[in-house]
């Protein structure tokens, strides 16, 4: 029987466990962002509502990915 192989050279990097704390504060802050713009305009529809998602992805903490060697030991699963 032959071994399980990877068939793209990337795999994951993080030294997090979870990301829950980190999305529950971010959730959280765009919440508050919105309760706040609504409360303010005149009748709930303001456009910055209905614009891009809150906060940056790419500071979580497990947002890492690396590429290797594809004939490396990493390519076995």
């Amino acid at each position: 029987m032959t071994r399980s192989k990877r068939r793209t050279p990337v795999i994951g990097i993080t030294t997090a466990r979870s990301d829950k704390p980190f999305k529950v504060s971010e959730h959280r802050a765009e919440r508050r962002k919105t309760r706040v713009v609504v409360k303010r305009s005149e009748d709930g529809d303001d456009p910055r509502l209905h614009g891009a998602p809150y906060g940056n992805p790419y500071s979580a903490p497990k947002d890492g990915k690396q590429m290797v060697d594809p004939k490396s030991r990493w390519m076995l699963k």
